[in-house]
């Protein structure tokens, strides 16, 4: 499997407390995105402004280019996958790109190990727990929350390493659980914790599995949650 991992950053601040959900704040702006071949290349996706400088948004046109790569890759057999990249990254470049249709099919055949996840738990994880219970020694350089603001600051470097290091990073969880054939995280409690993955599988063949029991939970997680952008 060829895989193309990709990921963004967005531009927009807020400070999100504790357990509250990020889609409080939505629409969100993509600052820059990344694309990273494993063992091979890797490319930053921004405006550029004077002096070649980035703009605070990725305008439309860079957008559609970003998207016509994506789906390009796609095409000529390489794996695209982004972690929560059906619910966020994705659904955000359809906005800026103001193309849904192509965004949604993108998606609809890219791997999303967090919604594969998802759709056997019931409840998300993120990069960096996967990355621990793995045993992948890639750390996040700075916190998620922080790169709208480096970003805002001028602070561009900054944030291009932090956005390339998550697909980075999503290209040695893909790896690590093609080859151990699990996704392993730990938990809020500090332990580790794993559950069996026998193969990737695309959005679309997650979206026809049922949902796991989510009785035990005070606020369950709706599927719509992840794909009520999509088109048909």
């Amino acid at each position: 499997m060829q895989v193309l991992s990709f990921d963004i950053e967005i531009s927009n601040v807020f400070d999100l407390r504790p357990g509250e959900d990020i889609e409080k704040y939505a629409p969100f702006d993509v600052a820059v995105a990344a694309t990273q071949v494993a063992g091979g290349e890797q490319r930053l996706w921004f405006s550029p402004g004077p002096a070649g400088r980035p703009q605070m948004n990725l305008e439309r046109r860079h957008a559609r280019e970003l998207l016509g790569y994506l789906g390009q890759m796609q095409r000529t057999g390489y794996a695209i996958c982004a972690w929560n990249g059906l619910s966020f990254d994705l659904q955000w470049i359809a906005r800026a790109a103001d193309d849904v249709p192509t965004a949604s099919r993108i998606a609809r055949a890219m791997y999303d190990p967090m919604f594969q996840f998802f759709k056997l738990k019931g409840f998300p994880v993120g990069l960096a727990a996967v990355a621990a219970g793995l045993g992948i020694g890639m750390k996040k350089s700075m916190d998620a929350a922080d790169a709208p603001r480096e970003w805002q600051a001028g602070h561009y470097e900054r944030v291009c390493e932090y956005v390339l290091g998550d697909a980075r990073m999503t290209n040695e969880i893909v790896a690590a659980i093609l080859g151990r054939r699990e996704i392993a995280w730990v938990t809020q409690r500090g332990k580790r914790s794993a559950v069996p993955l026998p193969r990737l599988r695309t959005v679309e063949e997650c979206l026809g599995d049922p949902m796991p029991d989510q009785s035990w939970m005070s606020s369950p997680i709706r599927q719509e949650k992840f794909t009520h952008w999509l088109r048909p």
